[in-house]
């Protein structure tokens, strides 16, 4: 289109380039009606299915993850505590643009970015530390020593086994710079790596991530330091030591035992390592149900380094899915017959 005189002057050129090349299109949000208003008309079950969590356990959750009244973002724009939180549940739920959420939440794609950055932030700032220090009541030597029962229990051959450490590649849209270092050779894929520490009772005691896709277990094992909680924590009432089970690719260590290693074993060594395995496959199963109920982390195109806080995001959904599992259980803990604390407990609230 020829710019001129006659034609268009520079003003109507521009205004008509930016319609015509803008990446999000003038939705009609205005109208909609906001989520507190449409939340009268969902049924139960509709609530679970788009935020996995009931209308009865939500005020809860909120209270829980000590969600402000009001979320003010740095442009000004103002949503209520429970807006912010519901608008996060229904994007880590399942994989969709900012636009698909317009109806639901009748805002703006701007709007909609700008509120779920700061609730992401909120959520890891107020709550992150549970993830990271084993110093928790429900992590005490009498629930550890419980911990370590129930796995025996379940044909384990350690007696003083209370947990289980496992790390986990998450695929990444592939990177335009150093894509060496986020490949992970063994997966075939680009990806960034996390490692759990889960408890029997369907909890993620500890989790440390990201690290780029080509790191080691071991390696990265040492630089997150639970070793050091562990000698400090991880003991029975009567002082004696506990431990937690890894696989092949960790150190053995005091608070820490992996299978044997030695091309001919003994008997009971070759029976020690399946019975442990079975029990230890409990870890892969939370990898599993993170996922399973935040599906938004397993679409690999939206999780891009530099662009996403993809540690945060996956450190939020590890905050929400043991508030699940505090809820409603797990696979996990019914495998081991434990009751997960209730989410005041887990919470310390």
């Amino acid at each position: 289109m020829l710019c001129n005189d006659e034609i268009l002057d520079e003003d109507e050129m521009f205004c008509v380039f930016s319609e015509l090349n803008r990446k999000n299109p003038p939705f009609p949000y205005w109208n909609y009606d906001r989520i507190e208003k449409q939340m009268d008309d969902m049924s139960s079950a509709e609530i679970k299915s788009e935020f996995r969590f009931g209308h009865s356990e939500l005020p809860l959750l909120a209270e829980a993850l000590q969600i402000p009244q009001y979320f003010v973002c740095s442009n000004g724009t103002v949503a209520s505590g429970m807006e912010g939180l519901l608008m996060l549940l229904k994007r880590f739920a399942y994989p969709c643009r900012l636009s698909d959420m317009i109806p639901r939440f009748g805002r703006s794609v701007p709007e909609i970015s700008l509120i779920l950055a700061e609730v992401t932030d909120h959520i890891y700032c107020t709550n992150g530390h549970l993830l990271q220090d084993l110093n928790q009541p429900w992590l005490e030597p009498q629930q550890l020593e419980s911990f370590a029962r129930a796995i025996h229990q379940r044909g384990a051959a350690l007696s003083n086994c209370w947990g289980f450490v496992d790390g986990t590649v998450r695929p990444i849209c592939r990177p335009g710079e150093h894509q060496r270092i986020m490949y992970n050779g063994h997966k075939r894929v680009h990806g960034i790596k996390f490692q759990s520490v889960v408890a029997p009772n369907g909890l993620i005691a500890n989790l440390y991530g990201p690290v780029e896709g080509k790191r080691h277990d071991a390696g990265m094992l040492r630089m997150s330091g639970p070793l050091d909680q562990l000698q400090q924590f991880s003991h029975s009432p009567a002082g004696q030591p506990l431990c937690i089970y890894g696989d092949p690719a960790y150190p053995l260590r005091i608070h820490l035992q992996a299978p044997y290693k030695a091309a001919h074993l003994t008997q009971d060594q070759e029976a020690f390592n399946p019975s442990m395995s079975n029990v230890r496959s409990a870890v892969e199963w939370v990898f599993g149900d993170i996922l399973s109920y935040f599906a938004f982390l397993d679409f690999k195109k939206n999780v891009k380094i530099g662009l996403s806080p993809i540690g945060t995001m996956y450190s939020v959904c590890g905050l929400l899915r043991n508030a699940i599992t505090c809820f409603y259980g797990s696979t996990t803990s019914d495998y081991f017959d434990l009751q997960p604390p209730t989410i005041q407990e887990y919470f310390q609230i």
